[in-house]
């Protein structure tokens, strides 16, 4: 075993039966010397050292068992080295792996929202019934959920009366958003509504400041200019533009805010982790949005929309209905074990961040029309989220 003293220590102590060393530095000017290596044997003996470079000592050796003489070997070394065995080490180290954890998370939200995007507007192109729409969303990941629990593939939440009552308030906001963003949808580009839901932070803030009396520095403040500037250029120079897909757009917005304050103070305390506290917000919202759905369209509408998109799309709509159902509940699902890890606001900022994939992507496929004031207008929102983002940290 080798001991390495440092001369820059104050005093460092190493105590072995018969023997006592002390490395220490004085406080006076002179080079730190090694006081005393003792022997039982001898108390008179006295060794000292010059300590000039860090000190290696090996370990002890008793050459003769039947005699109580030790040796010790000693030796300068040519360099030292320092170890950090600080306390902070472990958290640093825990810190960095929950960061990559919530990037993994957040990597994966915005992939699964992509395709779910895709999915769901070619559905409303070919079936404009998003009342429907967003009914069998919510069905698709309630019956995920159930055959999970039944199944024990996932451990079914213990939950009571209280987290219900918690939940309740969420899963109305949650159904208010879900209905309005599939309705702006229904009557716009994808990518329109995707950038006036960019202006999500600033409902964040609005809603957190006068509702929630949270203080924020004037930078976040500062940064909600481009964002809404931004939103407002798009919306005013859209060539497609419609009244009812843009204010479905902002109710969706405001509603997502509240779900997303709600949810992190429901899940607070509780033991329902994110992925089951998102299949029970499904359940309750698919009670509630289903009367309403039938109410707004009804069995007949949806009956006839059916048959017509089979004939115009062939089964292949059986599919995109599938498809978009599944990917919507699994998207959010991964987005609610995110919101375990962070805050609101920074649920609302990587919300937002993720609109630039699916804005860019749905442009692409769907050949979307762009003016070049438009996309300035897009530009400049995304770039307002992003100084949002940084005067956060």
């Amino acid at each position: 075993m080798i001991f390495t003293a440092n001369h820059a220590a104050a005093a460092v102590a190493v105590a072995v039966p018969g023997v006592s060393l002390v490395l220490g530095r004085p406080k006076s000017s002179p080079p730190a010397r090694i006081p005393s290596v003792v022997s039982p044997s001898n108390p008179s003996s006295n060794i000292c050292l010059p300590l000039r470079k860090p000190l290696y000592i090996s370990n002890l050796i008793n050459p003769l068992a039947v005699r109580p003489t030790l040796r010790c070997h000693a030796y300068e070394a040519n360099r030292s080295e320092i170890f950090d065995f600080s306390e902070d080490a472990p958290a640093a180290a825990e810190a960095a792996a929950r960061k990559v954890k919530i990037g993994l998370y957040f990597a994966t939200w915005w992939a699964l929202n992509v395709v779910f995007n895709i999915y769901n507007k070619k559905v409303l192109n070919a079936f404009p019934y998003p009342w429907f729409t967003s009914t069998l969303s919510l069905a698709a990941g309630s019956l995920i959920m159930l055959v999970s629990w039944a199944t024990r593939v996932v451990e079914p939440p213990q939950i009571d009366f209280d987290f219900l009552k918690a939940l309740l308030p969420v899963a109305v906001a949650h159904t208010i958003g879900h209905v309005a963003a599939t309705v702006s949808m229904s009557k716009v580009a994808v990518s329109f509504t995707h950038i006036i839901k960019s202006g999500e932070p600033a409902f964040s803030v609005l809603v957190s400041r006068f509702l929630l009396g949270e203080m924020f520095p004037l930078p976040v403040y500062l940064s909600l200019i481009p964002i809404i500037g931004g939103c407002s250029l798009a919306a005013v120079t859209e060539l497609n533009f419609n009244m009812i897909g843009f204010m479905g757009a902002m109710i969706s917005n405001l509603a997502f805010v509240f779900r997303n304050i709600f949810s992190k103070k429901g899940m607070k305390g509780k033991s329902v982790g994110g992925m089951n506290y998102y299949a029970c917000l499904s359940i309750l919202s698919l009670l509630i949005l289903t009367p309403f759905a039938i109410a707004v369209e009804g069995p007949q509408m949806w009956a006839d929309g059916w048959q017509q998109a089979i004939s115009n799309i062939g089964p292949q709509f059986i599919w995109w209905v599938a498809a978009q159902s599944v990917f919507y509940h699994l998207y959010n699902q991964v987005s609610y074990m995110s919101l375990d890890e962070i805050s609101p606001l920074t649920f609302s900022i990587g919300n937002t961040m993720k609109r630039i994939s699916v804005i860019v992507s749905s442009i692409i496929i769907f050949h979307t029309p762009v003016q070049p004031v438009n996309a300035l207008g897009a530009a400049i929102a995304i770039l307002g989220t992003f100084l949002y983002s940084q005067s956060k940290q």
